[in-house]
């Protein structure tokens, strides 16, 4: 049995933690040997996995940064928040019938803070994380994997994210995708990377809930 639902990134789209994600990435750079990496640069990658991530920035395999990356973000952990609107949005959903599905490729500990964040409880139908695929997005991975945890039937299924990487792995893994701007990224990249529709956050998204693609999906 399938039913209908949504697939949510959560960084910069569900919780505010991408520029957390940057400051963290920038002190793992140049605790080992990265200086010249920028924040300009790393937030243009947060969303990828954290291994292709040091790939991109530096042209190097680096586990000591990805393990740096995630003892300096795990410090930051007090000061995530969940967007406005987020919990009402994943509330909304299950009203209506939908399943939700955290589809991250963050760590089991990472998701686990994620979650305390958000504090949604019962309005979130799972939860992926970085143990489940080999491959972090853009591949579709996590995304089909995502399908499959949350019994979510694809051809009523919605991705929403904040991140090129979102767009990428989404339409790969044949999904329709609406895109959010609390991420930090500009609506016409989001566009052109394969976003159906972008609204400003989780709580705008809300509000034009029933002209949206997840109205589609999740008529009330």
């Amino acid at each position: 049995m399938t039913r209908p639902g949504v697939l949510f990134d959560v960084d910069g789209t569900l919780v505010d933690s991408n520029y957390q994600h940057v400051v963290a990435w920038l002190r793992a750079f140049r605790a080992n040997g990265f200086p010249d990496v920028s924040a300009a640069g790393v937030h243009r990658c947060v969303g990828m996995g954290a291994e292709r991530l040091v790939e991109t920035l530096t042209g190097e395999r680096s586990e000591a940064a990805v393990k740096a990356h995630a003892d300096e973000y795990q410090r930051l952990w007090p000061e995530l928040r969940a967007f406005p609107g987020a919990v009402p949005l994943l509330r909304e959903i299950r009203r209506r019938g939908g399943a939700t599905v955290l589809a991250t490729s963050a760590t089991e500990d990472e998701v686990g803070a994620l979650q305390r964040t958000l504090d949604a409880g019962d309005a979130i139908t799972a939860v992926t994380s970085s143990a489940d695929v080999e491959n972090a997005k853009p591949s579709p991975d996590i995304f089909l994997t995502a399908l499959t945890k949350g019994g979510v039937d694809p051809e009523r299924c919605v991705v929403v994210g904040d991140t090129r990487w979102d767009a990428e792995a989404a339409v790969r893994a044949g999904l329709r995708c609406v895109g959010v701007l609390s991420g930090g990224i500009g609506r016409a990249e989001l566009l052109d990377a394969g976003m159906t529709e972008v609204y400003d956050d989780a709580r705008a998204l809300l509000a034009a809930f029933d002209d949206s693609l997840l109205g589609q999906v999740l008529p009330d």
